[in-house]
């Protein structure tokens, strides 16, 4: 297709926001204010002329759609997308102002020109100047750059603290980036494009080399070499303390004090470098944990909740008895993911067969405007299945494929959330008002199985299982299940503070694990399984959280 044809596309294809938001991100690119692009079509003439974007180098435009997720606009007009990864054209500063925009809702955003309200002028607080022209604005006024967040960081902190983490993972990135790849794209470096930090205050590094003479004497004199690395660069190999030393040294008039001299000297230092290994060990801690991706959470919808709930096998061919307590599981459930975004679907008391032919139909939808599914059942069990109301068993398995990559290509690439409320094992317990869902009658209800199951081989799957395999799991007659309670409770406390799912699960795991029936005989220990590829993080709802029993 011809170039320029391919970029009338583009641009038809983008809404006025979406171009805005390319401006904005080419900022470091264009000799005036983002601000006065008047179309695509002028954003990308201003970037041809410059040479940033041409037939034979189109990555930059790809670069673009990506960060705006028009993934699909890529993919529809076959550009290229191996080299754009290769080579970062948009600084990471640009690309975490755009996502914070993103995130940062109409009624987030008054509370921030609210807080900027002296520093910024009146017209840039007016309600049509969006969250990117306020930014503009900071950085014009030199309220924000890429190595000044501290404002930015102290209004994200007030307005929506789930946000913080993102400049944290910027920051903590920031240490090590050296940007070379500016020159190499042939673009000049911009002010906001992270820049090499200078040698003098780069973590200290082991000197490599061999020490001779008195140094090496007075090194394995005083220097534990098994835990303590030596950092001579800064006394031997240049810099303000190598002239420092030399001036020391040179006014020493003996040998004694000029050897005890050098001692304090290796001395210091050896302490020096024990800081500094911690510190490096703690940056690269950081470095490590910023560099998990999150998951996109930007939909109007979050995606569907379908929460199946079987309570009354009277009918069962097995025997199985009703779950008493299993409503307000469903309740509380409701509550949680409908505040959380979700669009809440229910059905109950359905057969084997039923149960899979309503996860295949939710499976075959489309869900290219949801950002992820959720799918909550609630059942007797056993191993590696769940009980249908008429006794027959569905394995878990076979109600996790109709969403898989192949399946369901609108999920791919998205959290698909299991959540089963189900026994896993087939032991007897003898409780007075804890109920195990099993085949076998008893004021105990457990729901029973012991899985065969593994960690989903396929991408972006978790598996909340309410107990370990071999084990029953247990719901209170009148308060619910020990698994689905904690688990409400828990998502209500922790999406507001910006934890992601697995770390609500482990909390989850804990409470869980703490709780016994009224002997002190009976535990219960739930277990996630998952092949999730990044974080799972629910953006915080405005709303107030749900009211939820304790």
């Amino acid at each position: 297709m011809d170039f320029q044809r391919l970029l009338l596309d583009v641009g038809k294809a983008l809404s006025k926001n979406e171009v805005k938001a390319l401006a904005f991100l080419c900022t470091d690119f264009l000799a005036r204010n983002p601000t006065s692009v008047e179309s695509a079509g002028d954003l990308f003439s201003r970037l041809g002329d410059q040479d940033h974007l041409t037939a034979e180098r189109p990555y930059l435009l790809t670069e673009l759609l990506l960060i705006i997720q028009r993934t699909r606009l890529i993919r529809d007009l076959e550009l290229p997308e191996g080299a754009s990864t290769t080579r970062r054209l948009i600084s990471p500063y640009r690309t975490l102002l755009y996502n914070l925009s993103e995130d940062i809702t109409d009624d987030d955003l008054k509370d921030v020109k609210f807080l900027l309200n002296k520093n910024l002028s009146r017209r840039k607080l007016e309600e049509n100047v969006s969250t990117l022209e306020v930014f503009l604005e900071m950085e014009h006024l030199d309220l924000l750059s890429d190595n000044n967040l501290n404002l930015l960081e102290t209004i994200i902190h007030s307005v929506c603290p789930m946000l913080k983490d993102k400049i944290r993972q910027f920051k903590a990135l920031q240490i090590t980036h050296t940007s070379p790849v500016a020159e190499e794209s042939g673009r000049p470096r911009s002010k906001s494009y992270p820049t090499p930090a200078p040698q003098s205050l780069n973590p200290v590094r082991p000197y490599s080399g061999e020490l001779t003479g008195e140094f090496a004497q007075l090194a394995e004199c005083n220097v534990n070499t098994s835990n303590t690395s030596l950092d001579l660069l800064k006394g031997l190999h240049g810099g303000d303390d190598c002239v420092a030393l030399s001036l020391e040294l040179s006014g020493l008039s003996t040998e004694t004090s000029r050897r005890a001299s050098l001692k304090s000297l290796l001395k210091v230092d050896a302490q020096e470098d024990n800081a500094s290994s911690e510190t490096q060990m703690s940056r690269t801690t950081n470095i490590n944990f910023a560099a998990l991706e999150v998951y996109p959470m930007t939909a109007a919808k979050r995606g569907i909740c379908l929460i199946v709930n079987n309570y009354n096998f009277t009918q069962s061919i097995s025997g199985l008895q009703k779950r008493e307590g299993t409503l307000l599981d469903e309740e509380c459930l409701h509550k949680v993911f409908a505040w959380l975004g979700f669009a809440v679907e229910i059905k109950r008391d359905c057969k084997g067969e039923e149960m899979l032919s309503v996860l295949r139909e939710l499976g075959s939808r489309n869900h290219s405007q949801m950002d992820c599914v959720v799918c909550c059942i609630l059942s007797h069990g056993k191993e590696g299945c769940v009980y249908g109301v008429d006794g027959k068993t569905v394995k878990i398995e076979d109600l996790k494929e109709p969403f898989n990559g192949l399946k369901c290509a609108s999920l791919a690439e998205k959290p698909k959330l299991f959540f089963i409320q189900a026994c896993q094992g087939t032991s007897e317990q003898k409780p007075v008002h804890i109920c195990a869902d099993g085949p076998t009658p008893s004021t105990v209800c457990s729901d029973a199985l012991i899985p065969n199951y593994s960690i989903p081989c396929d991408a972006d799957f978790l598996l909340g299982m309410a107990t370990v395999p071999a084990f029953v799991s247990f719901r209170d007659r009148k308060n619910g299940s020990w698994f689905i309670q904690s688990l409400c409770q828990n998502l209500v406390q922790m999406v507001p503070r910006g934890g992601d799912l697995v770390s609500i699960l482990t909390k989850v795991n804990a409470d869980v694990s703490q709780k016994t029936d009224s002997f002190g005989v009976r535990k219960q220990m739930p277990q996630p399984a998952f092949s999730l590829r990044k974080k799972v993080v629910f953006p915080s709802p405005s709303a107030a959280p749900p009211s939820l029993p304790h």
